[in-house]
């Protein structure tokens, strides 16, 4: 890595046994750098990443790392980040292991958040150059790591050139300019419920439901539909591998029907010409909504994020049965359709408090809920700097800027957090990364070791999933199946011991000779059928000799 951390991790003994279930699988420091390493029989072999079926990263670029030390995280802080994220060799120890990372967006804007853009073909000169973005999309594939750029392209920054001829277009009352319909727009008498703003010069006004600095595009003019493509085309002509598309159901607001109809549109062209890209949107409403998008892409699942979503709430010593049954259902659904879409879990997003404020380190829920979410089906999510607990809450300031806060590095990068924000540093008790490195009970090697666990284990993202529930417990788990092949995940988010016979579970799906393949958060032992657990831990069982 670039930053070097702490020669006092050097004077580190060899760390044992966070995960040691079955062989010599545990943890030893580097000789030479002091990292703390994950290793063992039962990870070293650690499987290729599933197509889509992989563990993203998002990265807040401004507050991810800084390269020049303006303060702003960019491009080149990334690059120079890629070996704490991925270091290309998955059976190392050493790095986080992410297999795609999700950027917010890059392109020229006046905010720090750059969902306004002003020019989709121009790097915002504060994140960097296309070259650089072009070495960050070579290193990700030189490590086998995906790469999506955040799209938006439901409305536009005010100062994009496209509104400006728009503007001037009605101004000029030139119905025949090529721009006079690039937005959504109502002419002097009419209304409409949704937010407008005033076209200056004219009594007529353009819709701007995200607040008046972003105007809304017209999705009904094939001009605009052709835009928008291109831009896409630009970007995975790059190389890019696909992207993830913000506030998908308000191209057309309030009308699903033609949102759907859009995206299948949109994704089916895109695919004509790029089969394999990965995409995955933003759809913040209920399941019976976000569901008619899969049809043509991944969504986000808010049912299982924040506080009050069903991951937490198994996490916060729930029913586990109850989080498993509905990813059983989810994945169910979206692979019925038989489409491009893969179940996509989070726990929280830039637009969201940070999950360390709702899951606590010190309970033992953000260990939890880390299990809950890589040994998952689908492309679970994580937020930059909920490997390591970071805090951060939008408050009484109300400012998402609390929730994009500087990554805490701890070796003295540069990177400042966002214009605006004003949580009290005093607040972020969990330590940083290089704290973290060193512990190897710490959140950020829970995620690290469970990334591992679950690429050993590949059925476990792609295979068919079965909810498992055991009577008068809250412990449950899933059964998931792939060519030939099964494994049991049963966690136990309780805060005491628990004792479970899986012989019946077993018997339903025909599985015969069960062995304890990985622990995570403790030692289980299975005595024949009889599995005990410790609290707050999770178990992979495999089953024969495979």
């Amino acid at each position: 890595m670039k930053k070097r951390f702490i020669s006092a991790i050097l004077s580190l003994l060899v760390l044992f046994l966070l995960v040691s279930c079955k062989g010599d699988t545990g943890y030893k420091t580097d000789s030479v750098t002091g990292e703390v390493i994950l290793q063992g029989e039962n990870l070293a072999s650690a499987g290729e990443s599933a197509g889509k079926e992989r563990v993203f990263y998002e990265i807040f670029v401004g507050s991810f790392s800084d390269s020049n030390g303006d303060g702003t995280g960019d491009l080149r802080g990334i690059i120079n980040r890629m070996d704490y994220l991925n270091d290309g060799d998955p059976a190392s120890g050493k790095s986080l292991g992410v297999e795609g990372i999700w950027l917010t967006p890059i392109f020229r804007s006046p905010s720090y958040h750059k969902y306004d853009v002003t020019n989709y073909y121009a790097i915002d000169e504060k994140f960097g150059t296309l070259d650089d973005l072009k070495e960050l999309i070579s290193l990700c594939h030189e490590r086998g790591v995906k790469i999506i750029l955040d799209l938006v392209i439901n409305h536009t920054s005010k100062d994009n050139l496209w509104f400006t001829k728009f503007c001037n277009a009605h101004r000029e009352n030139d119905t025949e300019n090529e721009f006079y319909d690039y937005y959504s727009y109502l002419l002097e008498g009419e209304t409409s419920s949704k937010k407008y703003g005033y076209i200056t010069g004219t009594k007529e006004r353009y819709e701007c439901n995200f607040g008046g600095d972003m105007p809304e595009l017209n999705f009904d003019n094939e001009n605009v539909r052709k835009a928008v493509l291109d831009v896409a085309k630009y970007y995975l002509d790059l190389g890019v591998d696909g992207f993830r598309f913000d506030a998908a159901k308000y191209v057309y607001m309030g009308d699903e029907q033609k949102n759907v109809e859009f995206w299948n549109w949109y994704l089916g062209e895109l695919r004509k010409d790029y089969p394999d890209i990965y995409t995955v949107a933003e759809v913040w409403d209920s399941d019976s909504v976000a569901n008619a998008y899969t049809e043509a892409t991944s969504v986000f699942n808010f049912t299982v994020a924040q506080a009050e979503g069903k991951l937490s709430a198994a996490a916060k010593k729930g029913n586990v049965y109850l989080y498993t049954a509905y990813v059983e259902s989810q994945v169910s659904l979206i692979r019925s359709k038989g489409g491009n879409a893969v179940f996509a879990p989070f726990i929280t997003n830039h637009d969201m408090d940070r999950a360390a404020g709702f899951d606590t380190l010190a309970s033992g829920y953000a260990q939890m809920a880390a299990n809950l979410l890589i040994l998952c089906p689908g492309s679970p999510f994580i937020y930059y700097g909920e490997e390591i607990g970071m805090k951060g809450v939008r408050g009484t300031s109300n400012t998402d800027a609390n929730r994009r806060l500087a990554m805490l590095w701890g070796d003295g990068d540069t990177v400042k957090n966002p214009v605006g924000s004003d949580y009290p540093s005093s607040k972020q008790t969990n330590g940083d990364v290089v704290t973290q490195y060193a512990d190897p009970d710490s959140l950020y090697n829970r995620y690290k070791m469970l990334i591992m666990v679950r690429r050993a284990n590949p059925e476990i993202a792609v295979g068919t999933y079965f909810a498992v529930s055991f009577d008068g417990l809250k412990a449950g788990g899933f059964i998931s199946e792939y060519q030939g092949k099964s494994v049991l995940v049963v966690h136990n988010t309780s805060a005491s011991e628990a004792t479970m016979d899986i012989a019946e579970t077993l018997a339903e799906h025909g599985l015969k000779d069960p062995y304890i393949k990985n622990c995570i958060g403790g030692d289980s032992a299975l005595d024949g059928t009889a599995l005990k657990m410790p609290p707050q831990s999770s178990v992979v069982i495999r089953f024969g000799d495979d």
